[in-house]
């Protein structure tokens, strides 16, 4: 049977601010994103709204990291037409409904991410394939001062994660100490998996720095990146231009411009 080949193979390309940060990171370059960013970091922006911006956002972002990432695999299927020709046969490539992956809940800012994430994984792959662990991860502060390290207090993992696409969803990649920490914790006791993605609405150069020192194959996945703390003279330079001056944090290490306590806001729980 003859079929039409013009989508055997996807060339996709993700949209993307140009960067000196390494092949590994994805600023992406996206008006309707950075539009509702906007929105959820504005002052007046509460419940329900907040939540609603953050899963449209994450169901944004997961879906481009999808594309980007996830393996592919040249699939045929009939349509409704197979009742009137032998031609009406869709042959070509998708995501392959074979690939694992397993998102991990950070608590508590990553909870509403991951499970957005985990439902959108769901509807396109096997969902015998597709799990979500949780972690909750306290950033250790002393004194209410800079970020000093992270802890795990608790965690529920559903198993492996040897081979399987590891997806990890945070709003805010401020330090990367919490991350680093999931990510060292997971890999340790169980196993090595085929990528690590990170999914993030706000990140700073400080967050990328540790990430690609300490876990240099994960790939970040952002829509913003914020540096105001930077000096002005490194504010009109190209992103990672100079990466070592470049400073998106507080002396406590909140991010600036940022957009709040995401966590705290997402459970109206302000602790």
């Amino acid at each position: 049977m003859t079929t039409d080949n013009a989508y055997r193979q996807l060339d996709f390309r993700l949209s993307e601010r140009t960067h000196h940060y390494g092949p590994n990171i994805h600023l992406l370059a996206d008006p309707f994103a950075l539009t509702q960013l906007a929105r959820v970091c504005a002052p007046e922006t509460r419940q329900p709204d907040f939540n609603r911006l953050i899963a449209q956002l994450y169901t944004h972002l997961g879906i481009a990291a999808m594309n980007h990432a996830l393996p592919r695999a040249r699939v045929a299927s009939q349509t409704r037409m197979a009742a009137y020709t032998d031609r009406a046969l869709l042959d070509g490539e998708r995501f392959d409904p074979a690939a694992q992956v397993v998102c991990v809940n950070v608590a508590r800012a990553g909870t509403l991410p991951s499970q957005t994430l985990y439902d959108l994984f769901n509807t396109i792959l096997d969902p015998d394939q597709v799990r979500q662990d949780h972690l909750l991860v306290s950033r250790v502060a002393p004194e209410g001062g800079r970020v000093t390290g992270a802890e795990i207090s608790a965690s529920k993992v559903g198993g492996t994660i040897e081979g399987r696409h590891l997806v990890i969803p945070d709003p805010m990649g401020a330090t990367g100490t919490s991350l680093s920490t999931v990510i060292s914790h997971l890999e340790k006791h169980y196993g090595t998996p085929a990528q690590i993605l990170l999914l993030h609405l706000i990140v700073t150069p400080q967050y990328l720095r540790f990430i690609a020192d300490h876990h240099p194959t994960a790939q970040v996945f952002a829509l913003r990146l914020d540096r105001g703390m930077s000096s002005p003279e490194v504010l009109a330079t190209e992103l990672g231009a100079r990466w070592s001056e470049e400073n998106g944090l507080t002396p406590n290490d909140y991010i600036v411009p940022g957009g709040g306590g995401f966590g705290e806001l997402m459970n109206n729980a302000f602790v």
